[in-house]
């Protein structure tokens, strides 16, 4: 096991410049949270999708010669990576890093990540025959993810650590297509063509994904994340008959735990409602529908998540200043907001603009 340097140190919360002091947070009274409850926040907090990774040089030093599973099934490496951006940025959040597919894996589906590629799964599920393959995850298929929340807990202090997984219908296209797919052909065919199938995949998916959130909440994450990656292939109507039960019943599962539960899909400005509709106390928007309008179509009772395009981080900083400060400005029509990008830092990603940027949304008026 490789030594890393100790990151046991004060973490910030940066607040107009000031430093946020351990001893008198805890996460549950961070800006985060309370802005995932709709509560008064000293400023909008911010962390962002994918901080933990690629555009980092530490982050890539750290994972050369290591693949991508063999890095989400080590404690030390999951501490070190997931602090890196807090350490960098003082971001009010920490993402657990992880990949969607981990729990899969951890059951005994055959499959890898594949540099360049992503997920390839070696025996797509098809047929009933196959459902077999899939069983309810215990803590003990993960005992890296319990060790490695646990210690992030302690390293973070104030600062809150997001758990997250892949949602049914994301986890199911790759299980279906055997990988990444354009057009998820076969699984809109299974899902069109034999819904009774379609349910029972859906259906295991779901306890697993219910599992796995629950050992990282239980193991002390302050919040969770449901990704949806893909679902913003699905039409309103196919979405609401063919995944939307099963999303909620993720997010009603999970509300004894008393965290805030976070859902997110790409695509989806034709799904906001329905994904504020499923339970979740915060929808994730991505930067196609500004966030005035994505509060409409959400609805009252909800917090956003927000929305800058990755790619304005590529441009000069007199635009992404811009572009921040209307989504700021519109993000005030939410009753309660999490700064974020419309979806992760994209690999070729300035680390500077980032912490930049975290500077300019802490110190943004918040009325």
């Amino acid at each position: 096991m490789p030594h890393f340097p100790s990151s046991r140190r004060r973490v910030r919360a940066r607040t107009a410049g000031a430093p946020w002091h351990p001893v008198r947070v805890n996460p549950a009274e961070s800006p985060f949270v309370r802005a995932c409850r709709r509560l008064p926040v000293p400023h909008v907090p911010v962390w962002y999708m994918r901080q933990a990774g690629r555009s980092l040089p530490e982050y890539r030093a750290l994972r050369e010669g290591v693949p991508m599973l063999t890095a989400c099934a080590t404690p030390d490496l999951i501490v070190e990576i997931t602090m890196q951006p807090v350490r960098r940025h003082g971001v009010d959040a920490a993402i657990f890093f992880s990949d969607i597919v981990v729990p899969l894996k951890a059951i005994g589906i055959d499959l890898d990540i594949k540099p360049g590629v992503g997920p390839v799964v070696a025996d797509p599920i098809r047929s009933a025959d196959a459902l077999g393959a899939l069983r309810p995850i215990e803590p003990d298929d993960v005992p890296y993810v319990g060790e490695a929340v646990r210690g992030l807990v302690k390293e973070l202090g104030p600062v809150p650590l997001i758990g997250f997984a892949g949602a049914p219908f994301t986890l199911a296209s790759y299980l279906i297509e055997g990988g990444p797919s354009k057009n998820h052909d076969h699984t809109k065919a299974m899902m069109y063509g034999e819904p009774a199938l379609w349910h029972a995949l859906m259906d295991r998916l779901t306890d697993i994904t219910i599992g796995y959130l629950r050992i990282q909440a239980e193991a002390g994450a302050s919040a969770l994340q449901l990704f949806d990656s893909w679902v913003g292939a699905v039409a309103p109507d196919d979405y609401r008959a063919f995944v939307l039960p099963h999303t909620s019943r993720i997010f009603a599962a999970l509300a004894d735990l008393d965290v805030p539960r976070i859902h997110f899909g790409v695509g989806t400005g034709e799904l906001l409602g329905l994904l504020g509709e499923a339970g979740a106390d915060v929808v994730g928007v991505d930067w196609r529908v500004p966030l005035d309008r994505a509060a409409e179509r959400v609805g009252p009772g909800r917090a956003l998540q927000g929305n800058l395009d990755p790619a304005v981080l590529l441009a000069p900083w007199e635009v992404i200043e811009s572009r921040a400060r209307d989504a700021l400005a519109r993000g005030r029509a939410a009753e309660g907001h999490v700064f974020n990008l419309g979806h992760g830092v994209l690999p070729s990603t300035d680390p500077g603009a980032l912490t930049r940027l975290t500077e300019f949304v802490h110190a943004f008026p918040v009325n």
